[in-house]
C-alpha cells in the first residue's frame, strides 16, 4: 500500500519581534515592533501580540505607530540575526523529521512522511510542536497536507474569509465562525479545538490538518491568495469575482493561462499534487573537529604537544576528504575544573597538512595555562576554503606559472612567513601593497591584508621618476636664501636643522585629481625635486603654488 506524502508547514508570523522580546525581562511584555527601511521610509516589519492589540499593523509608518502607541518599544531590522534564529528553529524541528527546509524569512517546511506515527499521530505531533513553540515564546501557525502548497495555504489562510486583507480583493460576505468550522470538517480540513475557538490577535488559528487525498476540499474555501500568487494576479482574479480557490478549480485551464499566465496553472497543480514540489532540506554545515580524551590529566608542554601531533593528522585527513583547507585553526584544552584554554591561528593560504598548521600552533602553545591539567584536547577548523588541485604540463610551464602567480616554493615560503607573522602580530596586522589607479604618490598603492590577498598579478607600473622609500604628510621647509637659477633654495631649515643643497634633480610636476576633492591637494599643482644635502640626506621636496596650503616649500619623503 502506497503511503501518502505528508507535509507540515510552520509559520512564525511574529518571529522577528518575539526573537527580541525573549531578551526583554519584564513581567508583562511591552508592545514591541521591528522597524525596517522600505523605499526610504521607516515602517513596521514585525509586531508582537501586544503591539497588534494596540492597533498597529505591519507596513505602518513608524511615525504613525509611535503616535498611536507612545509606549512602543522598537528594534531595528536585522536580517542576518533573524536568519540565524530561523536556522536554530530548523535544528529544533529536526527532532520531528530529518527533512526540514527553511523558508525565509519566517517559516519552515517539514516532510513528515513516515514520521508522525513515532509521536502518536499527526494530532499528537502538532500538539508537541505547538507546546514547544509556546514554551519558547513564539506564535505559531501550522498546517499539514499532502503537498507543500496546500500545507502552506492552510498554515496562513485557514479560517480567513475570502476578501479579508489586501491580497484577497474586495470584501464579500462573512461566515459565522461555527459555520466555517463545520464547513472545514465537511471539506476535509480538521482544525483542533484551539483553532475552532481562536479569536483575537493573542489566539490565532493553529494546527490545521487536511485529510489525505482531500486537497480540493481543503483548499476550496480558502482565499485566492492561498495559492502563493503575485498580488496583481490576485487582484485581477478578484475583479472577475473569483475570490476563493474553489472558484477557479473547475474553470477551463486554457482560458486561465491566456489571461493570467502559466504561473497560475502551475501553482494550482502544485497545491493539488499533480506537479511535484520537493522539499529541499538545508544541508548540514561542514564541521571539522577532532577530540582526544585523556585517561589522566596532562600539563607538561611535551604531553600537550604529543596530543596535538595525534590530532593534526586526523583533522587534515577530514579536510582532504572534503577538498577543503583550513584558514583558521583553534586548539582547545579542557581543564579538569571545567574551564577551557584556547589558542587560535590564521593561515595565509588554505592548509590541509600538519606541516602547514603545526608550526603556527607551536608559536602560541606556551600561552595555554594547564592549571590542574587537561583531560580533553580538541582541534577545530572553524574557517575553511576549497582547495583546487592544479595540473601543469612540464617543468618550464610550472616554473613560469609559479613566477607569474607568486606560487611554487617561493609562494609557499611567503605564505608560511605571513602565517608566522600573523600568529605573532595578528593576521590583520600583516599587510601587502597592491598597485592602485592613481598618479598621486601617496595613493599609488593600496594596503591589503596579506593573508586574504593574492600578490599583484601584473607588474607594478613604473613611475615617471623615482619615488622615496618613505612618504609622509607634507612638512614645512623654510628657505634661507633666494634660491639658485632653477628656484631651488640652496639653504633651508627642516625639522629645526639647517641643511645645504649639494644637488637637485627636477622638477616633476604633479597635478591633483580634479574629479576628487582631496583636502591635502587643494594647493593645486606641485613641483617635486629630489634633493641631496651636504650631509648625504636625500629628500623629496615640493613647491606648492596654491593659496589654501600656502605657497612655499614642503618635504614629503626620504629616499634610501
Amino acid at each position: 500500500m502506497q503511503q501518502h506524502r505528508r507535509i507540515l508547514s510552520l509559520w512564525f508570523p511574529r518571529m522577528a519581534a518575539e526573537m527580541h522580546l525573549r531578551r526583554v525581562a519584564a513581567p508583562l511584555p511591552p508592545p514591541l515592533a521591528v522597524v525596517g527601511d522600505r523605499r526610504g521610509a521607516q515602517v513596521l516589519t514585525s509586531l508582537s501580540a501586544a503591539a497588534e492589540a494596540a492597533g498597529l499593523r505591519q507596513g505602518q509608518p513608524l511615525r504613525d505607530a509611535t503616535a498611536m502607541c507612545p509606549a512602543l518599544l522598537t528594534r531595528p531590522e536585522d536580517p542576518a540575526t533573524e536568519g540565524a534564529f530561523l536556522t536554530v528553529l530548523r535544528r529544533w524541528v529536526g527532532k520531528f523529521s530529518p527533512w526540514v527546509a527553511e523558508e525565509p524569512p519566517d517559516a519552515l517546511t517539514v516532510d513528515l512522511t513516515g514520521c508522525a506515527h513515532l509521536f502518536g499521530g499527526e494530532a499528537q505531533l502538532l500538539a508537541e510542536v505547538e507546546g514547544d513553540a509556546a514554551r519558547m515564546g513564539l506564535t505559531l501557525r501550522s498546517g499539514i497536507a499532502d503537498t507543500v502548497g496546500a500545507a502552506w495555504a492552510l498554515a496562513r489562510f485557514a479560517g480567513v474569509a475570502a476578501g479579508a486583507g489586501a491580497r484577497s480583493g474586495d470584501a464579500i460576505e462573512q461566515e459565522a465562525r461555527a459555520t466555517r468550522s463545520r464547513a472545514a470538517r465537511r471539506r476535509g480540513a480538521v482544525p483542533d479545538a484551539a483553532f475552532a475557538a481562536a479569536a483575537g490577535p493573542e489566539r490565532e488559528p493553529q494546527g490545521v490538518v487536511a485529510a489525505p487525498g482531500m486537497m480540493r476540499q481543503a483548499l476550496g474555501a480558502l482565499p485566492i491568495g492561498a495559492l502563493r500568487l503575485p498580488d496583481d494576479t490576485v487582484e485581477g482574479l478578484a475583479r472577475l469575482g473569483l475570490r476563493r480557490v474553489g472558484d477557479i478549480l473547475g474553470m477551463p485551464r486554457a482560458a486561465l493561462a491566456r489571461r493570467f499566465g502559466t504561473g497560475l496553472i502551475r501553482r494550482i497543480d502544485q497545491a493539488l499534487g499533480t506537479e511535484p514540489e520537493p522539499v529541499s532540506p538545508a544541508r548540514a554545515p561542514l564541521h571539522f573537529a577532532v577530540r582526544l580524551t585523556l585517561p589522566d590529566p596532562v600539563g607538561l608542554a611535551e604531553d600537550v604537544t604529543a596530543g596535538l601531533d595525534r590530532l593534526l593528522p586526523a583533522l587534515c585527513d577530514r579536510l582532504r576528504a572534503q577538498g577543503r583547507g583550513a584558514r583558521r585553526v583553534r586548539f582547545e584544552g579542557w581543564r579538569t575544573d571545567g574551564t577551557v584554554a584556547r589558542i587560535e591561528v590564521g593561515l595565509a593560504r588554505p592548509g590541509d597538512t600538519p606541516a602547514a598548521i603545526r608550526p603556527l600552533l607551536l608559536l602560541k602553545l606556551d600561552t595555554m595555562e594547564a592549571g590542574f591539567g587537561f583531560d580533553v584536547l580538541r582541534l577545530v577548523a572553524p574557517e575553511t576554503e576549497a582547495v583546487q588541485a592544479r595540473q601543469v604540463a612540464g617543468h618550464a610551464m610550472a616554473t613560469a606559472e609559479a613566477r607569474r602567480r607568486g606560487g611554487g616554493d617561493a609562494g609557499v615560503a611567503l605564505a608560511d612567513l605571513v602565517g608566522r607573522l600573523g600568529a605573532r602580530l595578528g593576521t590583520e596586522a600583516v599587510l601587502r601593497l597592491h598597485p592602485a589607479e592613481s598618479h598621486i604618490p601617496e595613493k599609488a598603492a593600496t594596503a591589503l591584508m596579506a593573508a586574504w590577498a593574492e600578490p599583484a598579478a601584473a607588474p607594478w607600473p613604473a613611475p615617471p621618476a623615482p619615488r622615496p622609500l618613505s612618504i609622509f604628510r607634507p612638512e614645512p621647509v623654510e628657505p634661507l636664501d633666494g634660491g639658485g637659477e632653477a628656484g631651488v633654495p640652496l639653504r633651508f631649515r627642516w625639522r629645526r636643522q639647517e641643511r645645504t643643497v649639494a644637488r637637485a634633480v627636477g622638477p616633476e610636476r604633479i597635478a591633483p585629481e580634479w574629479w576628487l576633492d582631496d583636502p591635502d591637494w587643494r594647493s593645486g599643482p606641485r613641483d617635486y625635486w629630489r634633493i641631496e644635502t651636504g650631509t648625504g640626506e636625500r629628500l623629496w621636496l615640493f613647491r606648492a603654488h596654491g593659496a589654501d596650503l600656502g605657497a612655499g616649500w614642503f618635504a614629503q619623503g626620504v629616499f634610501a
